[in-house]
């Protein structure tokens, strides 16, 4: 899975336009990065990934790169 296809599947938990998130973006600096989208990512993960992630490790996030390192099957 490529790193663009990681980025489209942040940016459709974070209903943001295709092509908008760059790997260097500040999550806090995302209004979209909110409680919601924290409890996406953690089913995204399960279903998508089928990984186990807790709340707190994302909170440690600072980047979207963070997130996506954690994408990898």
């Amino acid at each position: 899975m490529t790193e663009q296809v990681r980025l489209s599947m942040l940016e459709e938990i974070l209903d943001l336009e295709d092509g908008t998130l760059t790997s260097d973006k500040v999550l806090d600096e995302l209004e979209e990065w909110d409680s919601i989208a924290l409890i996406s990512f953690i089913a995204m993960m399960d279903e998508e990934f089928n990984k186990s992630i807790k709340g707190s490790e994302i909170k440690e996030f600072k980047t979207v790169a963070d997130a996506l390192k954690v994408m990898v099957k």
